[in-house]
């Protein structure tokens, strides 16, 4: 036993795709301490906020301010008062109103500006244009001229006997707040998602439970495939003809189509992770039995399986000790490639929408399923179904992996 562990380990793809599979398992440990809560807790009323960290405005009005005067400043404010669309609809607009704006660059803001300021009146209504969009562009040169001219801006209180508003303090354009001062700051690296929850925590959760529907889902598969390998090979005759009957049945229909009847006869309220797990692995032992016949056919007529019959051994110890040894190996990577097969089956039916019910528990299908509702990869949300993608790949590159190094090992015509 120790010199097959050692001979496993020294496979190089065992050893990269077992680092990448613990690393995954570690983050699912390590990340809830630091970070504890329910994932699917809303923190946001808002949909899709991107990556960063936010401060709390009101928190920071109140926190005591520190005056610097950067050099670009005032052009940085300006940068990123301009998205890409508003920058684009103003060339719209130009256009429409028949300004030249050859050889204007969209990224020169100021340049963007000046234009903006001399040929924009709100009471032009160029035709076809919606009142949508002319409240759009009188909303966006507001912005415009409060930010290029306000040099500081009110806070005002209102005073509850008489309900006038009396100005309490001003902040001007070089106040600046440290981040540890304010009360209320918040990390999201992945940002939320559409319901504005956080997408981080609920990618860890979705992760662990994902695993485990595959483990489940593997463990079932390869214990029945093996269970019916086992007796097909070694008992023969009837029970062989029976057993491969059905394999044959379950063979010819497409287990990925028999899953989506079998889920989309159970109601959603029923569908819980460990049933979807199940019902994965009661679709998935047909491959797992068949190989294992193949392997038991070559083993039942070797002369230490006649000995052991010889001698009057039962059939469970015959097949215990005399033929499961000699195919452990092999079960293993069964299982190995059982657990991947379950995960990205949970990840397709999820995005059917006929994976687990999305009340209780998140999964990186459901988070897929969340994201192509909502339309993430069009509005250009990708923390949301982007980082989904990566840890399904990365889970089914280290499983393979692990399965390539083990295949090196034990199988003899792949030793160099």
């Amino acid at each position: 036993m120790k010199n097959t562990i050692r001979q496993v380990f020294h496979s190089p793809k065992f050893v990269v795709g077992f680092c990448i599979f613990m690393a995954i398992l570690l983050t699912l440990f390590i990340y809830p301490l630091l970070n504890p809560g329910n994932p699917l807790q809303m923190i946001g009323l808002g949909t899709f906020a991107r990556p960063g960290t936010y401060v709390s405005v009101y928190d920071g009005v109140t926190s005591p301010f520190s005056t610097f005067k950067l050099p670009q400043a005032d052009a940085n404010r300006l940068d990123s008062l301009l998205t890409t669309e508003d920058r684009v609809n103003m060339v719209n607009w130009f256009s429409l109103n028949g300004v030249d704006v050859a050889g204007l660059d969209i990224t020169d803001t100021q340049a963007m500006i000046a234009l903006w300021k001399q040929h924009f009146d709100p009471a032009i209504r160029p035709q076809g244009m919606t009142k949508a969009m002319r409240n759009y562009y009188i909303r966006l040169n507001t912005s415009i001229l409060g930010a290029s001219s306000a040099d500081a801006l009110v806070v005002s209180e209102t005073d509850e006997a008489t309900g006038e508003a009396s100005e309490k303090s001003k902040i001007t354009k070089t106040d600046y707040v440290n981040v540890a001062d304010v009360a209320n700051v918040v990390t999201l690296p992945l940002g939320t998602d559409n319901f504005g929850r956080d997408t981080l925590k609920q990618l860890v959760a979705a992760c662990g439970v994902s695993i485990l529907i595959g483990l489940i889902a593997g463990a079932v598969a390869t214990a029945l495939g093996l269970l019916l390998g086992l007796l097909a090979g070694y008992l023969g005759g009837l029970v062989d003809d029976i057993i491969m009957f059905f394999t044959n049945i379950f063979t010819v229909i497409p287990s990925f189509v028999l899953l989506i009847l079998i889920n989309y006869s159970i109601s959603q309220d029923q569908r819980g992770a460990g049933t979807v797990a199940l019902v994965i692995g009661l679709t998935s032992w047909v491959w797992t039995t068949r190989s294992v016949r193949s392997q038991v056919l070559s083993l039942r007529g070797r002369d230490h399986v006649n000995l052991s019959r010889l001698s009057g051994h039962s059939l469970p110890r015959i097949i215990l000790t005399d033929i499961l040894p000699y195919i452990a190996s092999y079960v293993v990577m069964a299982f190995i490639l059982q657990v991947s097969s379950g995960i990205l089956a949970e990840a397709q039916l999820s995005l059917l929408g006929l994976g687990p019910k999305t009340t209780e528990v998140p999964t990186l299908g459901l988070m897929m399923n969340w994201a192509m509702l909502y339309s993430a990869h069009l509005n250009g949300s990708w923390w949301a179904y982007f980082p989904v993608i990566l840890v399904i790949a990365l889970i089914s590159f280290s499983l393979n992996l692990m399965n390539t190094g083990l295949d090196q090992v034990f199988n003899p015509t792949l030793r160099d």
